[in-house]
């Protein structure tokens, strides 16, 4: 059974759970970056696109390497989170990433959806940052 995929135009900072078959068009360094709880991890970044426009895929420790351009491949169960603002296709620890050879010849980097900026949603139920310093301990009731 195919699954069902989502084009890259229609991710929004609140994708979960999506398929996204795309074309790499680039593929950054690997850099290291400390993890959250103080682990060192490599990240490299790669401009993924598909015929509705292009976003960058995170690409995390074994996946740097997997992909080259010109590759298709399929994000299987990906989720999108933001970077400074900025929408980035994760694969995610439930996830796959998945050469395929059934290539996509057209591909729109003219939209991209990791140029547009969102404002950061703070993703647990804490306060905004500049409530830290209320009288009240800082933390509000929801």
């Amino acid at each position: 059974m195919e699954k069902t995929t989502t084009k890259v135009k229609d991710l929004t900072p609140n994708s979960k759970q999506v398929n996204v078959l795309a074309k790499v068009i680039a593929v950054g360094d690997a850099k290291e970056v400390m993890g959250k709880f103080g682990d060192s991890r490599k990240v490299a970044e790669a401009t993924v696109a598909d015929e509705t426009g292009q976003i960058i895929l995170s690409l995390w420790n074994e996946q740097i390497g997997s992909v080259s351009p010109n590759d298709t491949v399929f994000v299987d169960n990906g989720y999108v989170s933001l970077v400074r603002g900025h929408m980035r296709l994760n694969v995610g620890r439930y996830g796959s990433l998945a050469k395929r050879q059934d290539g996509l010849e057209n591909v729109n980097t003219q939209v991209d959806m990791s140029a547009q900026e969102f404002q950061s949603e703070r993703r647990f139920n804490g306060p905004p940052r500049g409530d830290r310093d209320r009288p009240s301990g800082g933390f509000r009731r929801f």
